[in-house]
């Protein structure tokens, strides 16, 4: 049978003896016969009237070697036999319906590891640039909890600067509605990776220079991304569409569960018990730091700020119902915010990046909240309608021990996966 197979006319190609493939065409081939030989194994029935053999006594059929391109192998650290996992990370018990209940994935774009490989080499690729001056990278860097630490960022000809501060990246699947950018400007995250490639800042691909077409047809001629979207999606079309898909499951990939907080929260978590146990001391926390999180997750009846009500754990993720948080008297732009892990690393803060530390984060929900019609109605003192901010009136110690527990939320193994790291040989 396999001889049948290997000499069968696969759709779309010429019969395989006599076939001159090129490297990209034997990879081709290879992903078509595997799917072809496993599904003309499975019809067969093993000789049984059509019966399935049982998967425990079932024969696997091995999978062919692909040889990693040489145009592939020449400038990046990719295996096409060794393809990390991004599909199925180990996540704590807490990670369950509740948390998988608030995933943007899209139907057209489940979670595949060859994709986010591709979406990880497009993310660290500065020639997604006009000019092969800055990549994704270049201001979501994983040392700073795939953010900037500069107010901000750098756009392509290194004089002109973002009007927005580089948003953190950890756990942004699991923002329900999907939109993003800091005014939710995009539908969703396949959206929004094509934003910066065609922001006039940030990577140049203007109407001007080319727009989108203008990067595909650089990217046909780049030695290795026509193999990168075959195995991707299964032939080496490079669309508009697929580098949206790529970009977004490299960065859906990104998911925080390993913080101070996470290990301490498994110790206690219980998914039957009131609030699933989030009100308890953890053992691995300091006192300051076991204050700054009964403050953080109590509600206001309960001794706390009601923090968690708008960052959601686990992910720490932005609730969907909420507003604004006072920063302009009478903003009318309902602002999100990325998830709290890697806070710590991933200053300054907000979108415009007004606060240099968290400590003056603190201090503007202490005192600094102003009243405008996007304003959260938690944040107004007597209710939704009233007209004056809601006041903390935090001691000293109180704030502190919030910036404690902010701190417990950093992720260092995140910012440190290789799976997550610049893949090009520099």
């Amino acid at each position: 049978m396999l001889a049948q197979l290997i000499t069968r006319r696969l759709p779309g190609l010429p019969a395989y003896h006599h076939l001159r493939l090129t490297t990209r065409g034997r990879l081709l081939f290879a992903i078509a016969l595997t799917a072809l030989i496993s599904a003309s194994l499975t019809g067969c029935g093993g000789g049984s009237g059509g019966t399935s053999t049982p998967a425990a006594t079932s024969t696997p059929v091995a999978t062919p070697t692909v040889a990693t391109p040489a145009g592939v192998s020449a400038v990046l650290n990719v295996d096409f036999n060794a393809v990390p996992s991004y599909t199925a990370p180990t996540l704590p018990a807490y990670y369950d319906g509740t948390v998988t209940a608030l995933d943007n994935t899209p139907p057209n774009n489940a979670l595949n590891d060859r994709t986010a490989l591709l979406g990880r080499v497009l993310f660290y690729d500065k020639r997604l640039s006009v000019n092969d001056a800055v990549s994704c990278a270049s201001c979501h860097q994983p040392t700073t909890g795939f953010s900037d630490s500069a107010q901000f960022s750098k756009g392509f000809t290194g004089t002109a600067f973002t009007s927005a501060h580089a948003m953190r990246l950890a756990n942004a699947r699991y923002y329900r509605s999907g939109q993003m950018f800091w005014d939710r400007r995009t539908p969703t995250l396949e959206a929004q990776a094509i934003q910066p490639i065609i922001n006039a800042i940030e990577m140049g691909w203007t109407p001007a220079t080319g727009g989108t077409s203008g990067l595909i047809n650089k990217l046909r001629t780049t030695s290795y991304y026509s193999d990168l979207f075959a195995l991707a999606f299964g032939d080496n079309a490079i669309t508009e569409a697929r580098i949206g898909q790529a970009l977004a499951q490299f960065q859906r990939a990104l998911i925080s569960s390993k913080s101070k907080w996470d290990t301490g929260y498994a110790a206690v978590f219980q998914p039957t018990a009131p609030n699933r146990n989030l009100q308890l001391d953890l053992p691995n926390f300091t006192v300051q730091e076991n204050r700054g999180r009964q403050l953080f997750m109590n509600d206001r009846g309960n001794g706390g700020l009601d923090c968690a009500a708008c960052h959601v754990p686990p992910t720490f993720a932005l609730s969907q119902a909420s507003g604004s948080n006072g920063l302009d008297a009478n903003e009318t732009i309902t602002f999100k915010s990325p998830s709290l892990k890697n806070v710590a690393l991933g200053g300054p803060y907000m979108h415009d990046g007004r606060f240099a530390t968290l400590d003056q984060v603190v201090e503007h929900y202490n005192a600094g909240v102003k009243v405008g019609p996007a304003l959260d109605p938690r944040l107004r003192a007597g209710g939704p309608n009233n007209g004056q901010p809601r006041l903390l009136n935090l001691s000293a110690a109180d704030k502190a021990a919030l910036v404690a527990f902010l701190r417990t939320l950093d992720d260092p193994e995140l910012n440190a996966d290789a799976r997550f790291g610049d893949p090009f040989k520099r």
